[in-house]
């Protein structure tokens, strides 16, 4: 069975940091590419990051390159976001997903497996 756990979320005020990190089971990781998304109360669903089986091909959602980071170790079967100068409209849910064998890489209901979520907030 897939599990995807997310770890590394909490409270951080604005201009912080925070490293989220996503531990993948059940599967072979180094088959998938992996994606952050993020929701906000009230908003819809949001692209973040995504990164290819290698590594060697990553993806930002509009405006969070330069602030965001993706990054995998296939041998530990985990990606990492790495989140600086946080400012209050980060504040969301990020749920860490999986995808097999192809790489539609902002389209959620892509991705095949997701993990629960992890909350950051931001305050100001």
């Amino acid at each position: 069975q897939v599990h995807l756990v997310e770890s590394g979320g909490g409270l951080v005020q604005a201009g912080g940091s925070l490293r989220l990190s996503c531990a993948a089971s059940g599967l072979t990781f180094s088959d998938y590419a992996m994606g952050w998304f993020r929701q906000a109360p009230g908003k819809e669903r949001e692209f973040v990051a995504a990164i290819s089986w290698s590594g060697g091909s990553t993806y930002y959602g509009d405006s969070l390159k330069g602030r965001f980071t993706i990054s995998r170790d296939n041998a530990k079967n985990t990606v990492y976001l790495q989140m600086n100068s946080l400012k209050p409209e980060d504040t969301a849910v990020y749920d860490c997903a999986a995808q097999f064998s192809r790489f539609y890489y902002s389209d959620y209901d892509e991705y095949d497996y997701w993990g629960q979520g992890t909350q950051v907030t931001v305050s100001s």
